[in-house]
């Protein structure tokens, strides 16, 4: 080989390191940028989560009497005499007047369909139908709780009356949603200022916050959902509130 076939074999040789070299710090520097994590400039989006028990500290109770007669007036005066019962049912669950908002009378033609021989139907009214209903609203949970169980008794007795399940519910429900949002944002800085720890950087301002559903929940449910439609369970007098936001952050060094 010539001496300059070699001169030129040590050029290319010296360029293909140089060329290898440059693309190992290339690589190198890609690498370091991949795996170095969140970076200062950047955002990061965190959800924080409250949750409560909280007890039911009222009741709403609606009992309702309702009859049938032929007439508008057997009607009405029917649903007039079965009321002193329901009156006397109450005072004896020492349920007071005061707890009471008494409903209007009503009283409406009763229609039933009556189908026809050669097919097709019609409506054809026979006799009247009588109502009222009384809605008692205590903070005496439990004497609404028997009273609901006793009043099956009256029915087995054959008085017109029924009753509607007793709705349970909580008071400052504006305070508890407060006291809530402010525990889930503490419990989103604490995640993000989790998730950034290892990187050398830190939590800086909020960039902006929304909050999902709240959920009161029976004791013990839960739901897996954060969408903002939220949940009232009125049908248990111990429950779990339930609040989640959405947070955005700066990342600062």
């Amino acid at each position: 080989m010539d001496k300059k076939s070699i001169i030129a074999m040590a050029v290319l040789g010296g360029l293909l390191a140089m060329g290898m070299s440059g693309a190992a710090f290339v690589l190198g520097a890609k690498t370091k940028e991949a795996v170095s994590g969140i970076r200062p400039g950047t955002q990061i989006t965190v959800k924080g989560l409250a949750v409560k028990d909280v007890v039911a500290d009222s009741v709403e109770w609606t009992v309702t009497i309702s009859v049938r007669e032929a007439t508008f007036a057997e009607a009405l005066n029917k649903l007039r005499a079965v009321r002193p019962t329901l009156d006397a049912f109450l005072q004896r669950e020492g349920v007071d007047k005061a707890q009471i908002a008494e409903g209007p009378e009503q009283v409406h033609p009763h229609w039933e369909t009556i189908f026809l021989e050669g097919g097709g139907s019609k409506q054809e009214q026979k006799g009247f139908n009588a109502s009222q209903s009384l809605t008692v609203n205590t903070r005496d949970l439990q004497r609404i709780v028997v009273a609901n169980k006793n009043i099956l008794q009256l029915q087995a007795e054959g008085h017109p009356v029924s009753a509607g399940q007793p709705l349970f519910l909580v008071g400052n429900l504006e305070d508890l949603k407060m006291s809530l949002i402010a525990a889930a944002t503490a419990n989103a800085r604490k995640r993000a200022e989790e998730f950034v720890k290892q990187d050398g950087v830190k939590v800086g301002v909020m960039r902006s916050a929304s909050q999902g559903a709240f959920y009161i929940l029976p004791e013990g449910g839960a739901s897996d959902s954060d969408d903002y439609g939220g949940v009232y369970d009125k049908s248990t007098i111990k429950k779990v509130a339930k609040v989640v936001v959405t947070i955005v952050y700066n990342i600062e060094k």
